[in-house]
């Protein structure tokens, strides 16, 4: 094992959503109950050799639109850690949600990593259905398909390895077609969830979030986060403020936008 196949891995806040019900985060969840905010989030995975952008999160024109605050705009964000988005080579896209695919025309010269089921389901019949489709951008599923025929996205049926370091798995369950990333880092494997596990007590305490296409493949797939990283407290959920808290900012001045997860999470 070389250097280059360890890699630095960063959380990027970009967005937040505030004044949850617990029913909006936890299917049977009290609706009288309050609940955890939920943060948006994209992801950097560097080595010496390879960049690796994961989602690429959602716009100002979205965002007014669904009603999320806009912290800090995803090339921003990539930009604070010295990233040029347009000279990214590799956007891994976990599924086509708005929250995790817009914004990919700031890559011109990426590949986009995505999973054939998850452009089936995008694209075929549960899009007719609201409860299915209503997470999703029409625009947004319509441009990655202009991309298909462009030949720059890259397929993967399952589980497969990006790069020595860097690899997806195929978890379903919130989608037919979500993929988390599992990464090598100076602390072991690290799995980011993205929305296999929306907050940690969506997988710590097996309470299933309500957008779901398949809730016994999203309690299967806890299990199956566990088993791709070194520890439980290793796996990075998709959406949770605990994350901006258990994890230290990479220099001063990025406080509260940005947090390095390839270290040891904060005693609880």
């Amino acid at each position: 094992m070389s250097d280059s196949d360890i890699y630095e891995v960063y959380a990027i806040k970009y967005a937040t959503l505030a004044r949850r019900k617990a029913s909006e985060n936890f299917i049977g969840g009290d609706p009288h109950e309050e609940a955890s905010n939920l943060d948006y989030f994209i992801w950097l995975a560097r080595s010496s050799e390879r960049t690796f952008v994961i989602d690429t999160g959602f716009d100002a024109r979205v965002a007014k639109r669904r009603g999320r605050k806009m912290i800090t705009p995803p090339g921003r964000g990539l930009k604070l850690l010295g990233v040029d988005a347009k000279k990214v080579k590799d956007v891994i896209i976990t599924h086509l949600h708005y929250d995790h695919v817009g914004n990919f025309g700031l890559f011109p010269a990426a590949s986009f990593h995505l999973q054939d089921d998850e452009m089936a389901y995008a694209t075929g019949r549960h899009m007719a259905d609201k409860f299915f489709g209503h997470a999703y951008e029409a625009d947004e599923v319509i441009g990655m398909v202009r991309e298909v025929y462009k030949g720059r996205v890259r397929f993967h049926d399952g589980d497969a390895e990006l790069a020595p370091g860097v690899s997806v798995h195929r978890i379903g369950g919130h989608t037919l077609g979500l993929q988390a990333v599992r990464v090598r880092t100076r602390v072991g494997w690290i799995v980011l969830a993205s929305d296999a596990a929306h907050l940690y007590a969506n997988m710590n305490d097996t309470r299933p979030f309500p957008i779901v296409f398949d809730v016994a493949r999203m309690i299967k797939g806890y299990a199956r986060l566990r088993e791709l990283a070194d520890a439980q407290e290793l796996v990075i959920p998709g959406h949770d403020p605990l994350v901006m808290q258990r994890y230290a900012a990479p220099r001063a001045g990025l406080e509260g936008i940005v947090v390095r997860l390839d270290q040891n999470p904060k005693a609880q």
